[in-house]
């Protein structure tokens, strides 16, 4: 399950786009995964000055189609990746496109690598502008989209920081690390300053039933210690956070200049995956009692104490298997996806997530999501709403507008897990 090898691939092939396609209120389910086809597309936005900006993609070789000329290997896949810009959600005007082929070669198709390009964007005047970018394998022809926000505002974007590889200098496209983990943080703005830094404990608090009031405190954690950091003159610095928590950094500012602002986000030794009994037995708080938990949590082999709980619930070791597969496979999902202050899992669309599935539709603007499970405007069909919280630290913390009538709802699929059976609505 970890990445095994990273190969950077930069076969630009630039052009420019004329269709005046839309971003309009499209169903955006794909975002999060929908589909057994579906290629594992990450991208990042980092801008080297304020009007030069670089989309960072990386995609995984076991997601492509690898076809043989005849005759055995070389076997090859064909990606082609695009940009779109657009001047705000919901815009019809499409203000920038570019493509980039992407052509690997491998003799072994189980070989698992990634595979990391660029793309320059042009200069949008310091405007913030949508940027959809899209891959898209064409020997198997299925593709993968994400949405990002771009913002150029020096002293509000967190676009102007990229942690990197210590060892090969690639980028890295999650700002959580795990425990013990170095990282070289890339700031060319910044190069030559200090930056002010603190440590911010978080809370081990999970998110409450999505009828159930509120998810508790939605402000950011408090400092419980500072620290400052010298940015080399080639605008990088070395990082080796000590222990977990949020660690937050801010350009001094003391001289006038502009004062970039960024987090690293350190969680546990597994993270993003599902290894260890641990990782097993946490995301099953949302779906046992608390006397079940405990009795499981203490005993002496975790990952043991789990299985015989799947195995109870599901009363034969195939369903078990698959039961598992599923439940984590989207906890491992929303850690992809919905990772902010704490891990995807423990935030309340990784909840949403990992008890009803993947929504039907899903409704995207700058601040809001809607997760519409079933036909749209259907008296069945659920609906979750979420909004985005003002944060320091994080554009990602979305929270859940709680609403007694899915408490109905909420129960039956606890139930369906409790039971072995894998609900998706």
């Amino acid at each position: 399950m970890k990445a095994l090898l990273i190969l950077l691939v930069a076969l630009l092939m630039a052009s420019c786009g004329s269709s005046p396609q839309a971003m309009q209120r499209d169903n955006q389910v794909a975002l999060y995964g929908k589909g057994t086809s579906q290629l594992r597309l990450s991208a990042r936005v980092f801008h080297t000055t304020a009007e030069q900006s670089t989309v960072y993609y990386k995609l995984n070789t076991r997601d492509l189609l690898y076809k043989s000329d005849g005759g055995g290997g070389p076997y090859r896949a064909v990606v082609r990746v695009h940009y779109e810009s657009f001047a705000d959600w919901g815009s019809k005007q499409l203000l920038d496109s570019s493509s980039t082929l992407i052509q690997d070669k491998t003799t072994d198709t189980n070989e698992e690598r990634e595979l990391i390009g660029s793309m320059e964007l042009r200069s949008s005047e310091g405007r913030a502008f949508i940027l959809r970018v899209t891959a898209r394998d064409l020997n198997r022809d299925t593709e993968s989209s994400l949405v990002l926000r771009v913002e150029r505002d020096v002293n509000g974007s967190r676009q102007y920081f990229m942690p990197s590889d210590t060892t090969n200098g690639l980028p890295y496209f999650d700002d959580h690390l795990v425990t013990g983990q170095a990282v070289r943080v890339r700031c060319d703005l910044l190069a030559g300053r200090t930056l002010l830094g603190s440590h911010h404990p978080n809370s081990p608090a999970l998110p409450t039933p999505v009828f159930a009031g509120s998810s508790g405190d939605h402000t950011d954690p408090a400092t419980d210690s500072t620290f400052l950091v010298t940015v080399d003159h080639d605008g990088r610095f070395l990082f080796a956070p000590a222990q977990p928590g949020i660690y937050h950094f801010v350009a001094d500012t003391s001289a006038g200049a502009p004062g970039a602002h960024f987090s690293l986000f350190v969680l546990e030794q597994s993270y993003p995956f599902v290894d260890q009994g641990i990782d097993m037995l946490k995301p099953l708080r949302y779906i046992t009692s608390m006397q079940e938990y405990d009795r499981m949590a203490a005993a002496p082999d975790l990952r043991k104490a789990v299985e015989r709980f799947w195995m109870d619930a599901s009363g034969d070791r195939e369903r078990a298997r698959e039961a598992i597969r599923i439940y984590y496979g989207r906890v491992e999902n929303a850690n992809r996806h919905f990772s902010a202050l704490v891990e995807g899992w423990r935030t309340d669309r990784g909840l949403v997530h990992i008890i009803f599935g993947t929504p039907t539709t899903i409704y995207k603007t700058q601040n809001n999501e809607s997760w519409i499970y079933g036909e749209e405007n259907n008296l069945m069909s659920l609906t979750f709403n979420f909004v985005k919280r003002k944060s320091a630290f994080s554009d990602n913390d979305l929270v859940l507008d709680r609403d007694p009538m899915l408490k109905g709802a909420w129960y039956r699929n606890v139930e369906s897990w409790r039971n072995g059976r894998i609900y998706q609505n």
